[in-house]
């Protein structure tokens, strides 16, 4: 078989470099499936979508848990409130998978696309947006409404997906009163509680192509820790600024995929 190694040298490269980009972008503002995942499915078009989509998860969520404890280091995540929110989007993902095979995603494409438009120009209009970190909600409300908040996120994450960790950020910024970073901070551990649960489908069910998915992880994980300390270095206002360009990205992409279908 070495001539098959050998033709896959090249791309699997190519897949590690884009997992490094992604790694880097997702721990920062999320997004970063906006880069993985199309790369997989150009490089690799021969390959069934179900493993695409379960190698992309396992490669993913080693970057997403690394930038996870680089933050929880010198950021301050409120654990009550990303475990109730964590744990209602890891419920209501395995909903929002089952509504797509029923459903399908056209319906909500339009949708996504205003509350992506919306999302950048409230925070270019609203200059102090997440520049501090100020907290407007009781622990206890915090905690009810993180669950809300996590239940309809991860019912999207499960229905469609892309641009749920800058969906999150826009929320613990916008509703919870979080920095740009806390909330980059936070999101990322719910993340991770999500993508857990959906990599256990995943792997049970054989759709991981472990040749790709771990050198790939391996560029993740570098990326998410280079994300992660340059966000901590630079602070909310860096964070802020790359989450409008990559909420911009994620407009492009939409309004794309709506005329195009």
């Amino acid at each position: 078989m070495p001539e098959l190694a050998d033709a896959l040298t090249p791309t699997l490269a190519a897949l590690c470099g884009f997992a490094f980009l992604a790694g880097f972008i997702d721990a920062v503002v999320g997004g970063g499936g906006l880069i993985q995942l199309p790369a997989l499915f150009v490089l690799m078009p021969e390959t069934a979508p179900a493993v695409l989509l379960g190698t992309n998860k396992f490669a993913a969520i080693w970057g997403t848990a690394s930038a996870t404890l680089q933050y929880a280091r010198r950021v301050a995540i409120d654990r009550q409130l990303v475990l109730s929110a964590g744990l209602a989007a890891a419920a209501c993902s395995f909903a929002g998978a089952r509504a797509v095979s029923a459903m399908g995603d056209a319906a909500l494409k339009p949708l996504l696309l205003v509350l992506m438009v919306a999302m950048p120009l409230y925070t270019l209009w609203k200059k102090d947006l997440g520049a501090r970190h100020a907290p407007t909600l009781s622990p206890p409300r915090q905690a009810l409404t993180g669950m809300v908040i996590g239940g309809a996120v991860g019912f999207y994450d499960g229905f469609f997906g892309p641009g749920t960790g800058s969906i999150l950020i826009f929320a613990f910024v916008g509703l919870f009163g979080f920095s740009f970073l806390a909330a980059s901070a936070s999101a990322k551990a719910v993340n991770t509680i999500t993508n857990v649960a959906a990599l256990g489908w995943f792997v049970s069910s054989g759709s991981v192509l472990y040749s790709c998915a771990i050198p790939m992880a391996v560029f993740n994980v570098a990326g998410a820790l280079c994300g992660a300390r340059l966000a901590m270095a630079r602070g909310s206002g860096f964070v802020r600024l790359l989450f409008v360009v990559v909420v911009s990205a994620l407009i492009l992409r939409f309004g794309r995929d709506i005329i195009g279908g």
